[in-house]
């Protein structure tokens, strides 16, 4: 009898041992980590452990930061371990403001960025010509006329008229995109199409610019655009919509590829169509969104209806926010369309556009704040950043009950110094694209003088320094959606010929780092799942090839991105800059 209950109390033994062995193994497998990055500069941007050696990734999420040798507890048999031999990774780029069809679309265009002058412009026009089909437009973008090495030969207000441009495409609409978005420039054959002769009246919040004559020169300006685009859309139309939506999926596929390639992990859409975001949605269930998109809302004649249904928030396992609505107050200072307090310097007799009236701006605030959507308006000059400002002000205080709405001025580029404190004061996230400072510098001043481009003009530091939130973007395809670069021009204010642009506006190294990531998740009210490399959060991350935090500033243009990490996978590889 004593032997056989020994013999039970043996078999009892072995078998706990055999659970609780299985139990302990399938414990520490869980714990084992999918991906390792080890040996490295982990920036986290997290104030409880700002920098690490490593960090471990279990499924979407970061599962620990910590030295190389804590971190090594977390790799097991099927762990991906990735050796960063000193690189630098940070939290993925957040895009906090661009355009992402647009970016699409301009790589299916003549790149016109490049060109030094007009007549280049009509060069590649001509070759175009040549090659296509009598009827079809032809289209570009990106030319800036500040940045020409010589004045067209025949020119109003420094801009060139329509004719040369007219002789080398008699028979194909030439629409031509100013870098800004603001303006375009369009041939005669563009223009009778739309119905552009010296008797159309300018439209409301636009201009047709005219010679001596009355004559149209071929400039279009803000909603003037409108007749030309029209003319195109019927154009459009009559092509089969299976080769349209085709042509629109390939050029959303163009700008993700280009996003990740430059390390952007989400990209803040500032106003699409509903039809576009139909896109997006499309996208998203057929898991085919390579990035993260956080999309405005362009308003249409049907919004009030619509809104509710288009409301979406992490859709597609994460991939697609659309919470807000994208308005604009006024164009852009370059074209000088942005709306001014005082005239512009160089053209006394404008002060710009109101591309927008104030009662349906605020109808459309009224709109959103009812529906629970964020509302983010462009606005550039320093009467138009007032009037939205005041706007939102009214709104605010029509419905004290709304609380952390984080509205936001997309651009906020020219402000009159007694309305920099309102943006803290209000809530008003000021939405910058660090670039435009640069790269729009060396012609401010002509635009509105000297002093007022100093109190008020790009002012990131002033606006940092009161409290108020300032994030960061490039305005694709305006400037190339480059972080790196947008990061130098916000810490340098560095012009292309090496002299800088008021420099006391400068941000810091980490003030500018977090402009293009935790105040950007922020600003899409998604700082609980992104922006800092904190356990938890969603494991979109960036290796680059320098420290672009220490290294010395003439060589944070040449860091290059070598990982960009999404969802826990290497969604992009460079391997060159791996060498």
């Amino acid at each position: 009898m004593k032997i056989k209950w020994t013999l039970v109390f043996f078999v009892v033994f072995l078998m706990v041992l055999f659970f609780s062995t299985s139990v302990f193994t399938s414990i520490a497998d869980t714990d084992k980590a999918d991906v390792v990055l080890k040996n490295g500069k982990i920036m986290t941007l997290d104030p409880s452990w700002p920098q690490a050696e490593a960090l471990a990734i279990n499924g979407r999420t970061i599962r620990a930061v910590g030295t190389t040798r804590d971190i090594e507890a977390f790799v097991g048999p099927a762990t991906r371990v990735i050796d960063l031999e000193g690189r630098p990774a940070i939290p993925g780029f957040i895009e906090g403001h661009g355009h992402l069809l647009a970016l699409g679309q301009v790589q299916m265009m003549l790149d016109l960025s490049k060109a030094r002058n007009w007549d280049e412009i009509v060069t590649m026009v001509a070759e175009t010509a040549q090659q296509v089909k009598p009827g079809r437009w032809i289209q570009g973008w990106g030319w800036h006329q500040e940045k020409w090495d010589k004045p067209p030969t025949h020119s109003i207000d420094g801009l060139p008229t329509h004719h040369e441009l007219s002789n080398v495409s008699p028979q194909n609409p030439v629409l031509l995109s100013h870098a800004s978005g603001h303006a375009s420039f369009v041939n005669a054959k563009a223009l009778e199409l739309a119905g552009i002769g010296p008797d159309t009246p300018d439209p409301p919040g636009g201009e047709i610019v005219r010679d001596h004559n009355s004559r149209p020169t071929g400039m279009l300006r803000e909603a003037a655009q409108g007749f030309v685009k029209d003319a195109f859309l019927r154009y459009q139309a009559q092509r089969p919509s299976r080769e349209i939506k085709a042509e629109k999926m390939e050029q959303i596929r163009l700008a993700m590829m280009k996003a990740l390639a430059h390390g952007v992990t989400t990209f803040h859409d500032c106003g699409s169509s509903l039809s576009t975001i139909d896109l997006f949605r499309q996208l998203a269930d057929e898991g085919r969104l390579l990035i993260r998109l956080y999309v405005m809302i362009k308003p249409d004649g049907a919004l009030a209806e619509k809104l509710p249904a288009y409301r979406l928030t992490d859709y597609g396992n994460g991939y697609l926010t659309v919470r807000s609505i994208k308005l604009y107050m006024d164009g852009a200072l370059g074209s000088h369309g942005a709306w001014l307090l005082e005239p512009y310097a160089d053209k006394p007799e404008s002060t710009g556009f109101a591309t927008e009236s104030i009662e349906n701006l605020t109808r459309t605030a009224e709109l959103g704040i009812q529906n629970g959507f964020q509302v983010n308006t462009h606005a550039i000059g320093d009467r138009a950043n007032r009037e939205i400002l005041d706007i939102y002000e009214k709104v605010f205080q029509a419905h004290p009950n709304k609380m952390d709405l984080r509205w936001r001025i997309e651009h906020a580029q020219h402000l009159h110094p007694d309305d920099i404190s309102r943006f803290a004061a209000l809530g008003v996230i000021a939405s910058i694209q660090g670039i435009h400072a640069t790269s729009d510098a060396p012609w401010v001043v002509k635009r509105i003088g000297e002093k007022r481009a100093r109190e008020g003009a790009y002012v990131w530091r002033k606006l940092w320094d009161s409290s108020a939130v300032v994030t960061n973007g490039s305005d694709t395809p305006v400037e190339d959606i480059d972080p790196i670069s947008n990061f130098y021009a916000t810490v340098t204010r560095r012009k292309p010929d090496g002299s800088t642009f008021f420099p006391e506006q400068r941000l810091t190294r980490k003030e500018a780092l977090k402009s293009y990531t935790i105040n950007n998740a922020y600003a899409a009210f998604e700082e609980n799942i992104k922006g800092t490399l904190t356990p938890g959060k969603l494991a979109d991350i960036v290796v680059l090839s320098e420290d672009i935090m220490t290294i010395p500033v003439n060589q944070i243009r040449s860091t290059r991105v070598v990982y960009t990490i999404i969802d826990g996978k290497i969604a992009y590889t460079n391997h060159e800059a791996m060498r």
